[in-house]
């Protein structure tokens, strides 16, 4: 006679809901010992203190649409400096009919980015695009050809020039970049010499110095009668200075690269530049992405510098509208616009680099 053992099956027993579900995870993070839970409870006061004030201020008690002298009397912000003055702020001095143009080019940056965003464009065709995209976006700004009236560059202000001076500073810095670090890597003793005495001499200077000389100093060795564009002079700089930092990071990038690696690409019969260009480049490149973008991220900052030589960027446009007395006083409410337009840029890049980061890891 077989016995069959009869198992007998337990009522499943939930966790306790003060250890799962939202519940659990405050207890875990903010309440799990007595200092977190005093600091979480202080921290919760602070926001009680200054959250409500906050949006009173920003929101229910602000003006948004009505003149200076109706912020003036009011308790709340004054979005209005931001409201009615937006074009200045953003376009400064370009011609006010013609402001469909810069809005025009910066549509088109936009459009060029977001496909440049993701990896599967990545091909000649977009490096094609963006050659085609940035002589359209100078002819729509700079005009005088297919019935556009010519606006002459010292009228380009405000959020394009602040556009231009990154976009083009960035593109051209960072293959430069890549080429100082090279040759401060190289074995040919001139090469090496030349790369590091600029890469040391660049960074041993603060960008405005650079800023200054470019625009006070450079013009003087010119001859007579020849001068240079000073928004190209400032981007030059601009250029000089990132790269010179860039070719730093790369050059780390560089080091971390086993020595088989480039053993292994002479034993293929590589030469030096198909060393560099299909074995060593794209490693180091991917591993110094973090940095190069911490980089990238600061020079896109560091444009608002030219408002110390008068170019009229975006920070430039924003000091001129609150010299005017009907909106003086209101520096807050303008500045916090101005702040979260960097912002935007910035965190654009440094989400991109996550993405990409994400895609090339191996």
């Amino acid at each position: 006679m077989e016995r069959h053992a009869q198992t007998a099956t337990s009522p499943e027993i939930k966790p306790p809901i003060t250890s799962v579900g939202v519940i659990g995870w405050i207890r875990a993070n903010l309440f799990n010992t007595p200092f977190n839970s005093l600091l979480t409870l202080l921290i919760l006061f602070g926001v009680y203190k200054l959250i409500p004030p906050l949006l009173k201020w920003a929101f229910f008690d602000s003006v948004w649409a009505s003149s200076g002298q109706v912020c003036k009397d009011s308790t709340g912000a004054c979005w209005s400096v931001v409201t009615e003055n937006f074009r200045f702020i953003l376009f400064g001095f370009y011609p006010f009919q013609e402001q469909w143009r810069p809005v025009a080019a910066i549509l088109l940056f936009v459009v060029l980015v977001f496909f440049s965003h993701n990896r599967r464009y990545w091909n000649k065709k977009l490096l094609y695009a963006w050659l085609v995209g940035v002589v359209v976006m100078g002819i729509i700004m700079r005009g005088g050809i297919f019935g556009l009236p010519g606006v002459e560059t010292s009228q380009w202000s405000g959020i394009i020039l602040t556009l231009m001076l990154s976009l083009f500073g960035l593109t051209a810095a960072y293959p430069l970049g890549v080429l100082l670090a090279l040759g401060r890597r190289s074995s040919l003793p001139a090469v090496k010499t030349l790369s590091v005495v600029y890469i040391e001499l660049i960074r041993g200077v603060p960008l405005i110095s650079l800023l200054f000389m470019s625009s006070v100093m450079f013009p003087l060795f010119l001859p007579e009668g020849i001068t240079v564009d000073k928004i190209l002079r400032a981007q030059v700089a601009i250029i000089m200075f990132t790269a010179a930092y860039i070719a730093e990071v790369v050059r780390g990038g560089l080091q971390a690269i086993p020595k088989g690696q480039y053993e292994a690409a002479e034993a293929l019969g590589l030469d030096y530049s198909q060393q560099m260009r299909l074995v060593v480049l794209p490693q180091a490149l991917k591993i110094v992405i973090p940095p190069t973008v911490s980089i990238l991220v600061s020079a896109f900052k560091d444009t608002s510098l030219v408002i110390i030589i008068g170019l009229f960027d975006l920070m430039k446009t924003t000091k001129v509208t609150l010299a005017n007395p009907e909106w003086a006083g209101f520096s807050t409410e303008a500045y916090i616009f101005i702040a979260l337009l960097y912002f935007g840029g910035c965190f654009a890049m440094s989400n991109f680099s996550r993405s990409l980061e994400k895609d090339l890891k191996t």
